[in-house]
């Protein structure tokens, strides 16, 4: 294939639309960080609130569900795909972009327990097919597949910080390998992740030496068989109460599709009756349970100690409910709001025995974004990078892996209806 000049010619096209899709990711996703904190932050301490008062996310989710289904009903591409169908790499077009923007711009800053990925691949596979279309390139399906691919890892770099995400995520995502991948894939992550387990136990049992690659960076501390079974358990049950949280996704799509304005805006006022019930239950801020959960996660993170028990349960309760509504009615992408459900479930579940906060959190994204994504492979090199260590990357494979098999052997749910067609447009 490298010998084709039109696959050559391809892959320095590629290389230079990965030059302006990722200018105009970058500042896509800084105008939703500002408007963001001009909404939760400067706007609530004007007004003299250190923290967004509980009734703050109901005014914002009623605008956010207002102009999403605007955005719906009235532009071409209906704002991007139903995120409770998972991630999607195709369909995604030039005329979308509009739509694409705009339904972010209403969902993500107001509140919306979702995340910028899916919007990111949607933006930049559109931007890649508008630049083919400008350079007058040849437009054959087979262009159309590589173009958009190339736009949609570019774009989704952008939130992750890393090539090597995309990439895979990308990968996983388009169905590189059909079935056949998953086939292979899993018995090979399951296998490395207990041979890494297996290899690390007898190390440090016998003390011998192997030789290492390591660097001499810090690392958490050495797992234990408690570590591994509870992220075993864990898996079972995160990536059961993740899937049937999809699954409500769905259901709630069902009934969008058939009202879509007046449901997509009693979706949204649920949303942010979610946040707000939180924190006039708990004393907490609302951005807690409203917004993606990227910030919040890295305060947990950081400090997971500083979290009660009360507030971590009802942190969980409340964000699954509006995580499910905003899969099946808002615009957004699913991962982060899986990864903070999961690490937060890890954090409540740090003090069963044998069973310690890093692995348990680490175990805890694992599964929870293992389930919602369907992407085993991808939710390990995720989660790998967040944890910035190898130390628990055999509880990381071994949950994804329990968690994606436990997912796919349980009932799918209703599948996701088509929108009506617009009046004067076929279907």
């Amino acid at each position: 294939m490298l010998r084709r000049p039109e696959y050559r010619r391809a892959l320095v096209f590629s290389g230079l639309i990965g030059i302006p899709v990722s200018l105009v990711a970058f500042f896509f996703l800084a105008g939703l960080h500002e408007l963001e904190h001009l909404i939760w932050t400067s706007w609530p301490h004007h007004l003299g609130h250190r923290n967004p008062p509980w009734w703050w996310p109901l005014p914002m989710a009623a605008v956010a569900g207002l102009g999403t289904s605007l955005v719906v009903l009235r532009f071409p591409g209906r704002g991007g795909h139903i995120p409770a169908a998972g991630l999607h790499s195709g369909g995604a077009t030039k005329a979308a972009l509009p739509g694409v923007v705009l339904a972010a711009a209403c969902c993500l800053p107001f509140g919306v327990v979702l995340g910028p990925e899916a919007p990111l691949i949607a933006l930049g596979t559109g931007l890649a097919l508008l630049f083919r279309d400008l350079a007058r390139a040849p437009a054959t399906q087979a262009s159309t597949t590589l173009l958009g691919a190339a736009g949609a890892a570019a774009g989704i770099a952008a939130i992750f910080g890393n090539a090597l995400v995309a990439a895979v995520l990308l990968m996983e995502v388009a169905g590189v390998g059909g079935p056949q991948l998953f086939a292979v894939m899993l018995p090979a992550l399951l296998s490395s992740g207990v041979g890494g387990i297996v290899f690390t136990g007898f190390g440090h049992w016998t003390g011998l030496k192997t030789g290492s690659l390591e660097i001499g960076l810090p690392a958490p501390p050495l797992l234990d068989t408690g570590d591994v079974v509870w992220s075993v358990l864990m898996a079972v049950v995160i990536g059961t109460v993740i899937h049937y949280v999809m699954t409500a996704g769905r259901h709630i799509a069902v009934l969008v599709a058939a009202h879509t304005l007046r449901t997509t805006l009693v979706c949204a006022l649920a949303v942010g009756g979610c946040a707000a019930a939180y924190a006039g239950i708990t004393g907490r801020s609302p951005t807690d349970v409203a917004l993606s959960g990227e910030a919040t996660l890295s305060q947990l993170a950081a400090d997971p100690h500083s979290w009660p028990v009360s507030a971590l349960v009802a942190v969980l309760a409340f964000k699954s409910a509006a995580y499910a509504i905003s899969l099946g009615s808002l615009r957004g992408g699913p991962v982060f709001p899986s990864l903070f459900l999961g690490a937060a479930a890890g954090v409540l579940l740090a003090p069963l025995p044998g069973l310690g906060v890093i692995p348990g959190m680490a175990a805890g994204m694992a599964a929870s974004t293992a389930a919602a994504l369907r992407l085993p492979v991808s939710t390990v090199v995720l989660v790998a990078l967040l944890l910035g260590h190898t130390g628990s990357l055999p509880v990381v494979i071994l949950a994804a892996v329990t968690a994606f098999v436990t997912t796919e052997l349980l009932p799918e749910g209703p599948s996701i209806p088509p929108f009506p067609p617009r009046r004067g447009q076929h279907p």
